[in-house]
């Protein structure tokens, strides 16, 4: 099969090439996936979990790439809930990786149906913004209709999923971001919209939630745009900033069969938007690492036509 490979963690993308691999073989409850559509994380490289396995060993050359939609063309012993030919979605282990390629395996539990009316595209691009997103505003931020909300980053792929998720849970949403996003976190659903190189954070003084994916200088300021016993979820990872008497959250998204199924019926009656900033092909996978501008959507690697 081919597949992207990294050899290097010095190098980075220099050391990205793509080559032929051996298709993987399905070990106990894992599933093969006839990988049809991915997607990746920018910062993958940075990963410990790219270049070694759970126990700490060298893995490379990896395969890069989490997130995926295709068919499944084998099952391995005690796989149960999936069947050969099925149209599925979601997320390798991190660890594991290896969805920039033309087969993967992954454990059946990380997939869910993907419904024939929805396209392996569209599949690959929410999983892992949508279930980030879910499990940010629901599982840790417990929001609820009525209550306020600022997302960062609400034009990019996981901003928009959570703009989207939020208004349609009955909150009332802040977007935030650059000035060319203000349009398009507005399309995507927030009420308003802050520029955060122009427009004063703290103005936004009060709201019940944030949902941070910047971190840094900025997840400071969002602590104090948070009412007293309001909640900070973050993806930017660990912060001092706290609200007063309130909660900081930092997590790292689980994939969930359920959650995937509740997002990808939202898409399916128009209540969610995916966010695709650019589709590419397996060939071209090593330059979209390295874009030459800024992209505000998530893209996807077209691994089949």
């Amino acid at each position: 099969m081919k597949a992207i490979v990294v050899t290097d963690q010095a190098a980075g993308t220099a050391g990205m090439r793509l080559v032929e691999r051996p298709e993987p073989r399905a070990a106990v409850n894992d599933v093969v996936v006839r990988v049809r559509a991915s997607g990746f994380t920018a910062g993958e490289l940075t990963w410990p979990s790219t270049w070694t396995d759970r126990l700490d060993r060298d893995r490379t050359p990896s395969i890069p790439g989490q997130e995926l939609a295709g068919v499944v063309t084998a099952l391995g012993y005690g796989t149960t809930g999936l069947s050969v030919g099925q149209r599925v979605f979601g997320l390798s282990d991190s660890y594991r990786g290896g969805t920039l390629a033309e087969y993967v395996a992954v454990e059946a539990r990380n997939l869910a149906p993907l419904p024939s009316d929805v396209d392996f595209t569209v599949g690959a691009s929410v999983a892992m913004p949508g279930l980030t997103a879910w499990q940010g505003l629901f599982v840790h931020g417990r929001l609820q209709a009525g209550q306020s909300i600022l997302v960062h980053g609400a034009a990019g792929a996981v901003g928009s999923m959570a703009t989207q998720l939020a208004r349609s849970a009955g909150a009332y949403v802040i977007g935030t971001g650059r000035a060319a996003d203000r349009q398009k976190a507005l399309d995507f659903g927030a009420h308003e919209f802050i520029d955060l190189e122009n427009d004063v954070l703290e103005d936004a003084a009060g709201v019940d939630l944030v949902f941070d994916v910047i971190g840094g200088d900025i997840g400071t300021r969002s602590a104090r745009a948070i009412r007293p016993g309001g909640t900070l979820v973050t993806i930017a990872g660990p912060t001092e900033a706290r609200p007063a008497d309130g909660l900081t959250i930092d997590f790292v998204l689980m994939s969930d069969r359920a959650q995937l199924g509740e997002i990808v019926q939202r898409v399916r009656d128009g209540r969610l938007r995916p966010n695709i900033g650019k589709i590419a092909t397996l060939d071209e996978a090593v330059a979209a690492f390295n874009p030459t501008k800024r992209m505000s959507g998530k893209t996807i690697i077209r691994v089949r036509p």
